[in-house]
């Protein structure tokens, strides 16, 4: 009876909590309670390893803003130092939960983690970044003791332009699952608005992790503000043993609120998998009713109104909180912003915290999504001072010609329900020139002081790979939602118009060019563009305000600023 009692709590509670991050299953916040060791340890991975003299702590964790700053460290990182760190939490799965899958999700770790349970290596990740998971099933002790173990490699520590932090420093979860489960992000949504109406298009991912194949239906419902329902709709696929199956299905919205920035109004989408009656998985999904429109001559149109977009470039971290902050802290940043008239944010320069884009959502923000700041060849980072003295060249271009596509991917399926993401950038001043591509065109005099350095120098790589690595990467945006413009913030567009990089972009972002803006518009004028990282003062407002084809959605900070000069 106990045993029983116990079971269905369980699954009451599995069944109740919406699994927003990950989208599928239930899951279990574990962020208390963990073992940290700052150091390297051999074997710190271990099962039966004597973690009994390490600090105990709560997740979210930065120990890099925890440590004493050095003019001997990094400035490109704010003097702090990185190093390596273990993390170590015993986990209680219950016996109850055998049969189900579970998985440990994480919202990010900075960077280079790999990830342990019962002394078996599990997977890593270079990109401290991205949000990722791993299935621990097939470790898993039901039942009886589970140890979690994670190594973090931050020993590269002057390898970012600005601060980073280290550690796990977002949140954590355990997620429990059938068999039979809607996969990783797996529903995904676009909204087509029209008169009176609106038609929501989704498509609904499902893994068969069981042993033989299996018929299952999904049945979504759609419910407004107050809780009313005002669609639904049902699909249905079969899904072959350890495959993946689709399932389409299209719902009509009768006198849709639209998702704007004076009324976000978000949707609840409730999906349901069932089996043979049986429920075996349940997401919610909130979902905004919008249009975007990028037009070469009028700029950007929300809903169909033409608007300026005044929008600011912002960083991961809080100051001297660091990179790991509080949701609260990002709430109060974000109405302070829209209260002095700010509208969108440019999350620069990589993915951010998953509760920063529900804020914009709630709050009515537009957002840049941003993937890089270098590609496959490192940039300059100052070691000691600004822009002065020997720079280093560590970076995430050691490990970008094996991740960079599985990055972008999993950035946009994550980050695709959004209704406030307006964009994906794929990249962020990685033509700059010389640092490091370079190309003929910087030797002519005329027209070419942006960010003019040395002339062309023979020895850099070549300014055409912009192009090749643009093509690659923007089709992989385009796979997983082809609802938003691909985009990129140029640092050297005279030398960017040299190559194929600005044509494999459906909107093209400058930064620090407004005096090129009227020239570019008509030697391009099918081209969108607009202000991706621009100067604060009153005349490179006037600019945008003066011209109807331009918006801006990178104003930077002072501090951005200081780092656009590295």
């Amino acid at each position: 009876m106990k045993k029983h009692l116990f079971l269905t709590l369980f699954l009451a509670q599995w069944f109740a909590v919406s699994a927003w991050c990950q989208g599928f299953g239930n899951r279990e916040l574990i962020d208390d309670g963990w073992s940290f060791h700052l150091g390297d340890v051999t074997y710190g991975g271990a099962e039966y390893f004597d973690a009994s003299g390490w600090r105990t702590l709560n997740l979210p964790h930065d120990w890099s803003v925890e440590s004493t700053a050095s003019p001997a460290l990094a400035s490109c990182t704010g003097y702090l130092p990185g190093g390596i760190g273990w993390y170590r939490k015993d986990l209680n799965i219950p016996a109850e939960a055998k049969g189900r899958r579970v998985f440990i999700y994480f919202e990010g770790v900075y960077n280079n983690s790999e990830v342990f349970i019962n002394g078996k290596w599990v997977g890593k990740r270079p990109n401290g970044y991205v949000s990722f998971m791993y299935d621990l099933t097939p470790y898993i002790h039901y039942g009886g003791r589970n140890v979690l173990a994670v190594r973090v490699d931050h020993s590269q520590d002057a390898d970012s332009r600005w601060y980073t932090g280290s550690g796990i420093y977002r949140d954590v979860y355990l997620v429990y699952a059938n068999p039979v489960h809607i996969h990783q992000w797996g529903v995904s949504y676009a909204a087509t608005v029209g008169k009176g109406n609106a038609t929501l298009s989704v498509r609904t991912e499902i893994d068969n992790q069981g042993k033989s194949s299996c018929g299952v239906k999904v049945q979504h419902e759609v419910f407004n503000s107050q809780n009313t329902k005002v669609a639904s709709g049902t699909g249905s696929c079969s899904v072959a043993p350890d495959g993946t199956a689709f399932v389409a299905t299209r719902l009509a919205i009768s006198r849709p609120e639209l998702w704007n920035l004076d009324n976000p109004c978000l949707y609840t989408l409730r999906t349901t998998v069932l089996q043979n009656g049986k429920v075996e998985d349940r997401t919610e999904t909130k979902v905004g009713l919008r249009s975007l429109t990028f037009n070469p001559d009028k700029g950007f149109a929300l809903n169909g109104r033409y608007m300026k977009v005044k929008g600011v470039c912002i960083h991961h971290d809080a100051g001297c909180l660091g990179s790991a902050v509080p949701k609260e802290v990002w709430r109060r940043r974000l109405m302070q912003l829209k209260s002095l008239g700010c509208n969108a944010i440019r999350l620069s320069h990589n993915p951010q915290a998953p509760c920063l884009y529900d804020l914009c959502d709630e709050l009515g923000l537009l957002v840049m999504d941003e993937a890089f700041d270098e590609w496959e060849y490192p940039k300059k980072k100052w070691i000691a001072g600004w822009n002065k003295g020997t720079p280093g060249f560590q970076g995430s271009s050691s490990y970008f010609r094996e991740w960079s596509k599985r990055d972008v991917a999993d950035m946009v399926c994550r980050d695709r329900n959004h209704p406030s993401v307006m964009m994906w950038s794929i990249g962020n001043e990685v033509d700059y020139p010389n640092d490091p591509y370079s190309h003929p065109v910087l030797d002519k005099k005329e027209g070419t002081t942006q960010q003019y350095v040395r002339g062309y120098l023979k020895g850099q790589p070549r300014a055409e790979r912009l192009g090749d690595i643009a093509k690659e990467l923007a089709p992989v945006v385009r796979k997983y939602d082809s609802s938003r413009p691909v985009t990129a913030a140029l640092a050297g567009a005279v030398m960017s118009n040299e190559t194929d990089y600005p044509g494999a972009l459906d909107v093209v972002g400058y930064n620090y060019t407004e005096y090129r803006y009227k020239q570019d518009h008509t030697a391009y004028p099918k081209r969108v563009f607009y202000g991706s990282e621009t100067g604060h003062g009153l005349d490179a407002w006037k600019v945008v305000r003066d011209n109807d084809y331009i918006f801006e959605i990178g104003r930077a900070s002072c501090r951005e600023r200081v780092y656009a000069c590295v």
